[in-house]
């Protein structure tokens, strides 16, 4: 239910970088609007991203690696997408990791792209009211209306049968992380 962010074979080399909507008293709009300003400012880096509901309260927004790039390097491109996002939504939100240094706002975590960190598997079924999936978006989806709630036990395979597997392309090939922040330098 909550895989490492690497495989066996690449074991110190993640396979996605992620950024954690971690919403405290907000409200899942906020999530939603937060969201979207991560995937505005990850294509104005040339980077594509895949969201997903946590299944709980949040969203996990995924950049595909390949593979190429270790934790540490993942760490700290999520920490300059958090400090960007944070920056352009402060009222609320925090990169903040003490939750009462937070007070209150949404935490945008970038610290589980460490070794052995783990965020809800894409699919998985949560312990939740409702019995509640962690259900790969499209970014189309990300948009007022959309609740946790709208995939459950109850309907995500018939959306995975007819959707397809979105989350597929986060195994692609990845990001050229040198590419990406030689581009974003120049701006």
């Amino acid at each position: 239910m909550n895989p490492w962010l690497s495989k066996v074979e690449t074991e110190d080399y993640p396979d996605w970088c992620i950024i954690d909507l971690d919403p405290s008293e907000n409200t899942f709009q906020q999530v939603i609007e937060a969201a979207n300003v991560t995937r505005q400012i990850l294509e104005s880096m040339g980077v594509t991203s895949y969201p997903k509901t946590s299944g709980s309260t949040g969203i996990h927004i995924y950049i595909p690696l390949g593979a190429k790039y270790t934790y540490e390097q993942s760490k700290e491109f999520a920490r300059i997408i958090a400090t960007l996002v944070q920056r352009e939504i402060p009222k609320y939100t925090s990169i903040e990791r003490i939750v009462k240094s937070r007070k209150g706002k949404m935490y945008i975590d970038f610290l589980q792209n460490r070794p052995q960190a783990t965020v809800a598997a894409p699919y998985s079924l949560r312990p939740k009211p409702g019995a509640t999936v962690s259900m790969p978006l499209l970014w189309e989806e990300v948009k007022r209306g959309l609740k946790i709630s709208d995939f459950t036990i109850y309907n995500a395979v018939e959306r995975i049968k007819s959707a397809g597997d979105i989350f597929k392309p986060v195994l692609g090939k990845g990001i050229n992380l040198e590419k990406v922040i030689k581009t974003f330098n120049k701006e």
